[in-house]
């Protein structure tokens, strides 16, 4: 039914403001990630995620499911240890809690990087972490206070592509 609603055709250019962006993801941080996963499942229709996890830059530990939904993907993450402070100041510490976190933004090509990164300083915003894993993609957090929560930039190299093209649909 792609043709159900006949809308503009996408163009973007992150020079002319954040949102011009493909906005592709919608995320969620938790402080029990299998409970998170289960509310997707069983209330929303989810059944299969894929996932990572491992190390971050700052020495604690992160928890990644990710889940396609025609072309919007869901993530959910949890965090811990040195570092986790993005993922976790939004949750409560003393219950479960499951928090819109960040809305995801696929960045096309090295001019659009450039682009969003003179954008955000033009509009005077701050880039709250920015990663490069070389060889599979470069991302930025930024926080977004007046809707409370963050847009995250993804500009994916090869092996970032081809690991996202392997997130399970449903």
């Amino acid at each position: 039914m792609s043709g159900l609603i006949r809308r503009p055709d996408a163009v973007f250019d992150p020079s002319r403001g954040l949102l011009r962006n493909e906005h592709f993801q919608v995320c969620y941080t938790t402080n029990d990630l299998d409970r998170a996963c289960e509310i997707f499942q069983q209330r929303f229709g989810i059944e299969h995620f894929g996932g990572l996890e491992g190390q971050t830059p700052h020495g604690g530990y992160i928890r990644v499911r990710l889940a396609w939904v025609g072309s919007t993907m869901y993530e959910l993450i949890t965090c811990s240890g040195p570092g986790s402070e993005l993922f976790t100041e939004m949750l409560p510490a003393d219950e479960f809690g499951m928090r819109l976190h960040h809305l995801g933004f696929l960045v096309h090509n090295q001019q659009c990087w450039d682009a969003l990164l003179g954008a955000i300083e033009r509009d005077g915003r701050t880039i709250r972490q920015i990663n490069n894993n070389a060889g599979f993609m470069r991302h930025c957090f930024v926080p977004i206070p007046e809707l409370g929560h963050f847009f995250e930039y993804i500009f994916p190299e090869q092996a970032g592509i081809d690991f996202f093209e392997q997130v399970p649909a449903n």
